[in-house]
């Protein structure tokens, strides 16, 4: 008995090295681009001329995912990683630097973004959403391109904390409640596609089928009139009436301070 339960943890080891191999493989492959944003006269330099003066940046940067990303370009000396994104920086370290100067800078410009984004790209262009093209915010105000919070998943890139990086903005959405929606406590992007949408508000779902994801609909006794009871009360003439929030129900979906089923 104690030799088949030691082969089963040994092929248990086995299979999760393997598995852990395979996905560090996957997660340090270099990506290559083969485009850099263009700079009129200038001339590729390398990474290390940027760390000269960006020592900061340079520190950290290695930890994220943008760090994979090099360029393949006939005119660059060897691969390079800052100038896939900021372009080829001869001009901007002969001029002493400075901010966006004589280079490409992606906070202001998503161009740089999309060139390898091109999915976020097309999600900008639905009917709603945040508006990045219209140039009123940038990709950087809520992503951290070179990884500078450890905290976030994708090596600093992604939304570990959306709640955070929304109340930037929408301040009364995600303030403290007495009768908070549990739902905050996953995150904003539970309800609402952040880059775009084609429902209002952002909203994943345009109506009461995305409160049911969570507070599932179940049959009443009255099997025969179609009753739908969420908890122990019957919904069927509520949910004819609208969405749980537009009808007059849970006007105060984010949280309440008066009303633990969230009204104001």
């Amino acid at each position: 008995m104690k030799g088949v339960r030691a082969v089963a943890a040994i092929t248990i080891l086995t299979l999760a090295a393997c598995l852990a191999s395979l996905l560090n493989s996957c997660s340090t492959e270099p990506l290559t681009l083969t485009a850099a944003p263009e700079i009129a006269g200038a001339t590729f330099v390398g990474n290390r001329s940027c760390a000269e003066c960006h020592t900061n940046i340079s520190r950290i940067f290695p930890a994220s995912a943008h760090a994979r990303l090099h360029l393949q370009d006939t005119r660059a000396a060897g691969q390079t990683g800052c100038e896939s994104c900021h372009g080829p920086g001869s001009l901007h370290v002969a001029s002493g630097g400075g901010r966006s100067k004589f280079i490409v800078n992606p906070g202001k410009d998503p161009a740089a973004c999309f060139e390898c984004h091109r999915t976020i790209q097309a999600e900008f262009h639905l009917p709603q959403h945040h508006p990045v093209l219209e140039q009123k915010m940038n990709c950087v105000q809520c992503h951290d391109p070179h990884g500078n919070d450890i905290l976030k998943p994708a090596s600093g890139l992604a939304l570990a904390r959306p709640n955070e990086s929304c109340a930037q903005c929408h301040r009364e959405q995600t303030r403290p409640f007495v009768f908070e929606h549990p739902a905050l406590r996953e995150g904003c992007t539970v309800c609402h596609s952040i880059h775009g949408s084609i429902n209002a508000k952002l909203l994943t779902q345009r109506d009461s089928n995305l409160c049911l994801r969570c507070h599932a609909q179940v049959q009443g006794p009255s099997v025969a009139r179609g009753q739908i009871y969420i908890g122990n009360i019957d919904h069927s003439s509520f949910m004819r009436m609208g969405s749980c929030w537009s009808s007059g129900c849970h006007t105060a979906i984010h949280g309440s301070n008066v009303d633990v089923r969230l009204r104001y």
